[in-house]
């Protein structure tokens, strides 16, 4: 009996629900049940998703910044068939492949002066638990500051230096020797760093969880202080890099030049796992360089000619198509025109970010009726609010976004770095009129929270 995908998914593509159900995770399946992301996608392409239906759906999700050049890029897939016909040598482990040592030449050459080392795994959660392990062997010092609102991963590592409570509920006692500062306070970065025991410091320049952005003086500052006291600076761009922010690194608009860099997400173009850690080579030599220790921290998949082809076809497509700068330009035409609406809309409180990485904040209304419900809604959750705004975006203008992080009201979009004058003013135009929606109570907006508040009181 011949095997076939396209035939197995035809077959069973309306059963994903009952499979999640059964043996993956009922309690999500519940989640997108209830806020209106029960769809069953069959087609992905560029910035769109396509349900069973036919209907079309702009995706702001982008696999949480999986897909910054789109869904399907035609030339990456052409290349990923390309290797696979190639029938290349993978894997052999006691090896030095080829295809690694073309991307790490690739990625060195659009890293900040001084990172000439790369290390490659299959997460952005394995690349900064890399790093964590390279910065405290390199330094022989315990300690790892991590700021407040961080998001690094949910691995063990990882997760000990993670800024939200929420995340770290229920998994104690986490990784030793990790301390939380206030983000954008030098003060109390230079108290911590004063004992001299600190390994390094990890900072998002650009928070994913809230899109939170640094002073001007911050990271620069930040830099001056971790040379000053010995300690690695770890800069993790695994969702703002890439491009999304309008330059490679985020960390690039400050003129940064970290001591380590961790990449992730959509290097592989979305089509395979792959991160890597990227730092100075003293750093790296000081853990690995002596023949003893040369293979004292590997991955079994690390290297693999699919993930690093896909890089290198990403990195190709985003020089030649001129991904970052499409992603400057249309970020900042998205970013004018959502603030502009501030004007309009009380509730719209303000409008962050840089490039294609954006952040909307939304507050309390000013009518009376309008504080009510916005008081009942937030008392039940705190960030529901938002919540409803996701729920009507998709329900009314297909369009696909995320709350910015637990308990707060803040709607993130990260739309493929592919998008246009069309869709930035198809993102305008739906928040313009969802929050003109909110106007009206009950209204199609706070007529979706009754479900929302069962859930929240009954959790």
């Amino acid at each position: 009996m011949t095997f076939s995908f396209t035939e197995l998914i035809k077959e069973r593509q309306n059963d994903q629900f009952k499979l999640h159900k059964q043996y993956v995770s009922p309690a999500n399946v519940r989640v997108n049940e209830i806020i209106g992301f029960d769809k069953i996608y069959v087609r992905g392409e560029g910035a769109y998703l396509w349900d069973i239906t036919g209907e079309r759906y702009l995706d702001l999700l982008t696999g949480y910044g999986v897909f910054n050049l789109g869904r399907s890029h035609p030339k990456i897939k052409q290349l990923l068939h390309e290797i696979i016909d190639l029938d290349r040598p993978n894997l052999v482990k006691m090896d030095n492949p080829l295809l690694s040592g073309l991307l790490a030449e690739e990625l060195v050459k659009r890293m900040p002066p001084g990172l000439e080392a790369v290390f490659f795994v299959n997460s952005g959660a394995d690349a900064v638990e890399t790093a964590l392990k390279f910065a405290r062997s390199a330094t022989k010092r315990p300690r790892i500051l991590y700021v407040d609102h961080a998001f690094h991963g949910l691995t063990f590592g990882a997760l000990s230096i993670n800024g939200g409570e929420y995340f770290r509920r229920g998994f104690d006692p986490l990784l030793p020797g990790c301390t939380m500062i206030p983000f954008n306070d030098l003060g109390a970065l230079e108290k911590e760093l004063r004992h001299k025991d600190v390994a390094a410091i990890i900072i998002e320049p650009i928070q994913g969880k809230g899109v939170y952005m640094p002073h001007d003086e911050y990271l620069p500052g930040v830099q001056a202080l971790c040379h000053k006291y010995g300690t690695v600076f770890i800069c993790d761009e695994v969702q703002a890099g890439m491009g999304r922010t309008g330059k490679f690194l985020s960390c690039q608009h400050w003129n940064v030049e970290p001591d380590m860099v961790t990449i992730s997400k959509s290097l592989s173009g979305g089509y395979v796992p792959v991160s890597a850690c990227v730092m100075r080579r003293d750093l790296h030599e000081k853990v690995m360089g002596g023949l003893e220790r040369s293979a004292i921290h590997s991955s079994t998949f690390s290297q693999n000619d699919m993930a690093m082809a896909a890089g290198l076809a990403t990195l190709h497509v985003l020089d030649e198509e001129k991904v970052v700068e499409n992603a400057a330009n249309m970020g900042e035409k998205l970013i004018s025109e959502l603030t502009r609406l501030k004007g309009k809309h009380d509730m719209l409180i303000d409008v962050r970010g840089k490039g294609l990485m954006i952040g909307i904040e939304f507050g309390p209304p000013k009518p009376l009726n309008l504080k009510a419900a916005w008081a009942a809604v937030e008392t039940a959750k705190k960030g529901l609010f938002t919540q409803l705004v996701v729920m009507t975006l998709i329900k009314d203008h297909h369009i696909l976004t995320q709350v910015g992080g637990p308990g707060v009201n803040i709607n993130k979009l990260l739309p493929p770095l592919i998008i246009g004058e069309a869709e930035v003013k198809m993102i305008v135009d739906a928040f313009d009129d969802v929050l003109t929606a909110t106007q009206k109570f009950p209204g199609r907006v706070w007529g979706l929270s009754t479900e929302l508040v069962k859930e929240a009181l009954r959790s």
